[in-house]
């Protein structure tokens, strides 16, 4: 039976565990812990929306504007925690296009949370959320080709890289070449992939 739209609701899907972590709905108290992550000139200059210095204000613009797409089921974007420690590390999500049944996997993780994992343990967890319980066909994501890091997570998860489009972005007043990845529903997955529910 072929899926026609998506309906997150809530109240049902606003958490997932994984071995340790808790991907959980962005609230506004978390602004503050946002807005010190992300004023990081490394992490804005491989991303292509983030600016540096980070805004005041900016953190708690996004999470509502975020809260708002997952109400209408365009978006479904959650804090990556510490599962036992409770501590925001970063942040992970689809964009959703609900016409073409895909969406767009994007994440961020506080510079001192990378080189252990992170990123990876909730992008497989993200993946499966998007699959199982979204009903997607498609997941697509892409990275600068200066920052191979994020590659290396989308091909840890069992994504395929599918080309590279020349000058497609510009950061900074810089044309940067962006490599794709994508992954459909039906593609296998890699052996080692936690099931997250």
């Amino acid at each position: 039976m072929e899926r026609s739209s998506f309906e997150l609701n809530p109240a049902v899907i606003h958490e997932i565990q994984t071995e340790r972590l808790t991907l959980r709905r962005f609230g506004a108290g978390d602004a503050e812990i946002v807005e010190r992550l992300l004023n990081d000139r490394e992490i804005a200059s491989n991303t292509r929306s983030i600016d540096f210095p980070y805004p005041a204000g900016a953190a708690a613009i996004w999470i509502e504007f975020h809260q708002t797409k997952w109400e209408s089921g365009d978006a479904s974007v959650f804090a990556i925690c510490h599962r036992q420690t409770g501590q925001l590390l970063g942040g992970i999500g689809l964009e959703i296009e609900k016409s073409d049944h895909n969406a767009e996997l994007g994440y961020w993780i506080g510079r001192e949370f990378w080189n252990q994992g992170f990123c990876s343990e909730a992008a497989t967890a993200i993946l499966n959320h998007g699959f199982q319980h979204l009903g997607l066909h498609r997941i697509h994501g892409h990275h600068m080709t200066r920052n191979p890091a994020s590659g290396r997570v989308m091909q840890k998860i069992g994504m395929k890289r599918e080309g590279l489009l020349r000058g497609h972005s510009r950061k900074w007043g810089v044309f940067e070449d962006i490599v794709v990845y994508g992954t459909l529903a039906s593609d296998p997955r890699p052996a080692n992939e936690q099931r997250n529910s």
